[in-house]
């Protein structure tokens, strides 16, 4: 997949922001720049996370320039992407608790066979 392959929900952001979608590409682009700048590479979800953390964050600096009289007030969408990706790393830090309890137990099991 091309880095500046943009995701499918860019238009639906766009509208949510109040900006074109033209505006929507140009700032998702900056924004896997910056994301391929900081992590050294253009693929894996460690990119793909921040390229996404990224965009929000510039959308919504770009939205908080706009006039004050804008009919369409822009969501803050970023802390949501946060607080998604917390929760997906708590699950993976679950499942590596609950990986390593059980990897003990059986270790415990099997050791203590083995000295009787």
């Amino acid at each position: 997949m091309n880095s500046m392959n943009a995701p499918k929900i860019l238009p639906w952001i766009a509208r949510k922001a109040g900006i074109s979608d033209e505006l929507a590409l140009k700032l998702w682009r900056r924004a896997v720049s910056e994301a391929e700048y900081l992590t050294g590479k253009a693929e894996g979800s460690e990119f793909w996370g921040l390229s996404v953390e990224r965009f929000l964050s510039i959308v919504e600096d770009e939205v908080g320039n706009t006039p004050s009289y804008s009919l369409s007030p822009a969501p803050q969408m970023s802390w949501m992407w946060r607080h998604q990706t917390r929760m997906s790393l708590l699950s993976l830090m679950a499942a590596k608790n609950a990986y390593r309890c059980w990897q003990n137990t059986f270790g415990d099991m099997y050791g203590q066979k083995k000295a009787a």
